[in-house]
C-alpha cells in the first residue's frame, strides 16, 4: 500500500514524496485512516517504527481547514523531553512546507517572552513539555479550551519521568469532546489506567508485541569487573574493536557517570559529545546536532536520548550501565536498527547487573548472548584517573591523594617499612626510665648518696632494682616483693625536693 491510499491531502502527499518515502510503515498504515476519521487511537509499537509520522501526516491534512486564534491553540502535542519536542517540530516543518501553519514550541531553556509572542499570533500546532505548558497556563497566557486534537507521545516515558499527574491536569483543561491520540512502546499498568480514563472507545493499533526489540538489531552482553575503571577500559576496547562502527550512542544511568565517561573518552583520543538533563538547552541541541551531522561519531548520554530521537543511521548502541528498568533497555537499543537498517547493541554487565539482565531477558522474551572473545581488562599505562581502588587507598593511607599530609617528621617516617617502625617502638619501650629522661642523667644515682645525708628527715633510699621497666610489666610475683622502709623511688622527683620553712615559723 502507498501513502496515496490512506486519504491524505495532495499537499501532504507531495511533501511525503519530496522526502523520498513511498510506502508507509505498519503503524502508519493502520493509524492514519483512524486519525482522519476523527477517532481516538491507542498506538502500540516498538521504537523506530515511524510513530511520529503516524500522527503528523493526518494532523496536517486536518489543519488545512480552519484558523487559529490568539492564545488558543487548535492542536496540542505533549512530549516528555525537549529533544523529542524539537524533533516533532522538525517533522511539521518538513511535511508542512507547503502549508501556512503556525507551529510553536514550548520547552524549558527558552525565554517566556519569545514564547508568549508566538502564542499571541495564534498557533495551529502547539508542541510542549508538560512542565512548561502548565507554567504558561498558570500565568494566564494560554487557554486550552480550543484544543481539537490532543496527542500524548511516548506515554511510558512520561510515566518514568513522573509526568503522569501533569498529564492528568492537562487533560482536564482541554475540552471533553477532543480527539485523543495516545502512543507508547510499552503498556505498564499505570499507562493502561490512563488510557481507560482519557480515551473514548479508542481504536487499538498494535503492530508488535509490547516491549519487543527489532529483529534487525544484533544484541550481546560482555562481562566486566565491579570497578568503574575496568568498565571504562572495556568500553574503549569495544569501541576500537567494533566492526562497521559508523557512530554510536553510549548510555549511562546517571548524569554524573555521563560526565566521567565523556571525559575519559576524550582523554584517550576519542571524538565524543555528551548529553544529559543538567545541560542547558543550547548545549544539548548543539551536541545532538553535531552527532546527527557526523561531526561527533560518539555520544555519551543519559536516558534523555533513549526515547524517540530519530537518528536513522546509528550503527551501534553501548549500554555502559545496564538500565534499572527493563523498559529502558528496549528504548535504548531502539536508537539503532531503525527503518529496516541493521544495528548492534552491546551491554557491559557486571556481577551486580545480573538481576537487571534477567528482568530484561524476561521482558523481551529472549536471551541475550555473550559476546565472543577474551575481554580481560588490563590497565593502560599513564592513566592516572583509572588506578585500581586498592592503589588509591594505599596512597590515601600514606597521606597522598584525598588526604592532607602530616608534618615533616611524620611524613618522613611514613615511608619507613612497618616492621622497622614497630621495632623502633618496642626498643624505646624497653629502655629504662633513667634513659628515657636525659635530664636526670647528670644527677648521681641514689645508691651513691651516703646514708648519713638524709634529705629533710627522709630515710635513706634503698635499692630500687626491683622497679619494673616502663612499658614492660613484670610478673605479678615480682611486683608484690616487700619494699624496704624509706624507699621513695616510686615518688616523682618534684616531691623529693627540699621544702623551705617560711621565715619566722
Amino acid at each position: 500500500m502507498s501513502f496515496s491510499n490512506l486519504g491524505l491531502s495532495e499537499k501532504v502527499l507531495a511533501a511525503v514524496a519530496a522526502t523520498g518515502y513511498t510506502n508507509p510503515t505498519p503503524i502508519q498504515e493502520q493509524a492514519i485512516p483512524h486519525v482522519l476519521a476523527r477517532k481516538d487511537v491507542l498506538g502500540i509499537a516498538q521504537t523506530g517504527t515511524g510513530k511520529t509520522a503516524a500522527f503528523v501526516l493526518p494532523m496536517l491534512t486536518i489543519l488545512e481547514k480552519g484558523r487559529a486564534r490568539a492564545r488558543m491553540p487548535r492542536t496540542l502535542i505533549l512530549e516528555p523531553t525537549r529533544e523529542l519536542a524539537a524533533q516533532v517540530k522538525e517533522n511539521f516543518d518538513r511535511y508542512g512546507a507547503g502549508q501556512k501553519l503556525n507551529v510553536a514550541l514550548l520547552i524549558g531553556g527558552v525565554s517566556f517572552g519569545d514564547q508568549d509572542a508566538k502564542l499571541m499570533r495564534g498557533v495551529d500546532v502547539l508542541i510542549a513539555t508538560p512542565g512548561r505548558l502548565l507554567d504558561h497556563t498558570e500565568r494566564g497566557g494560554l487557554l486550552l479550551t480550543g484544543v481539537e486534537l490532543l496527542v500524548i507521545d511516548e506515554a511510558d516515558r512520561m510515566l518514568d519521568m513522573g509526568f503522569i499527574p501533569d498529564i492528568e491536569r492537562i487533560c482536564k483543561l482541554v475540552p471533553f469532546t477532543r480527539q485523543t491520540l495516545f502512543f507508547t512502546a510499552t503498556m505498564p499498568p499505570e499507562i493502561r489506567r490512563i488510557t481507560e480514563a482519557f480515551l473514548h472507545n479508542p481504536q487499538k493499533v498494535e503492530v508488535s508485541r509490547p516491549a519487543t526489540t527489532a529483529v534487525t538489531v544484533t544484541q550481546a552482553q560482555v562481562p566486566a569487573g565491579r570497578e568503574a575503571h575496568e568498565k571504562r577500559e572495556l568500553l574503549r576496547r569495544l569501541l576500537r574493536e567494533a566492526k562497521d562502527l559508523k557512530n554510536a550512542i553510549i548510555f549511562c544511568n546517571r548524569k554524573r557517570e555521563v560526565a566521567i565517561v565523556h571525559k575519559s573518552l576524550q582523554k584517550h583520543g576519542f571524538s565524543v559529545g555528551a548529553l544529559h538533563g543538567d545541560m542547558d538547552q543550547p548545549a544539548r541541541m548543539a551536541a545532538l546536532d553535531q552527532f546527527r551531522k557526523g561531526e561527533l561519531p560518539l555520544l555519551v548520554a543519559s536516558d534523555v536520548a533513549a526515547r524517540g530521537l530519530d537518528i536513522p543511521e546509528v550503527s551501534h548502541v553501548f549500554n555502559f550501565d545496564v538500565p534499572h528498568h527493563a523498559d529502558d533497555y528496549v528504548h535504548r537499543i531502539g536508537r539503532t536498527g531503525r527503518a529496516g537498517r541493521t544495528g548492534t547493541a552491546i551491554s557491559i554487565v557486571t556481577p551486580l547487573d545480573q538481576k537487571s539482565m534477567a528482568a530484561i531477558e524476561k521482558l523481551i522474551g529472549q536471551s541475550i548472548p555473550r559476546a565472543e572473545g577474551d575481554y580481560e581488562v588490563h590497565a593502560e599505562a599513564g592513566d592516572a584517573t583509572e588506578r585500581p581502588r586498592e592503589q588509591r587507598g594505599r596512597e590515601r593511607s600514606r597521606g597522598g591523594r584525598g588526604k592532607p599530609q602530616r608534618g615533616g617528621r611524620d611524613r618522613e617516617r611514613s615511608h619507613e617499612p612497618r616492621e622497622a617502625r614497630g621495632e623502633a617502638r618496642h626498643s624505646a619501650e624497653a629502655r629504662p626510665a633513667a634513659e628515657a629522661r636525659p635530664a636526670r642523667e647528670a644527677r648521681p644515682p641514689r645508691e651513691a648518696r651516703p646514708s648519713s645525708e638524709p634529705r629533710h628527715g627522709a630515710r635513706a633510699p634503698a635499692n630500687n632494682s626491683h622497679v619494673p621497666s616502663i612499658g614492660r610489666p613484670e610478673p605479678r610475683r615480682q611486683r608484690e616483693v616487700d619494699t624496704e622502709p624509706g624507699d621513695h623511688s616510686h615518688l616523682p622527683a618534684f616531691l623529693l625536693r627540699p621544702v623551705r620553712s617560711p621565715a619566722g615559723a
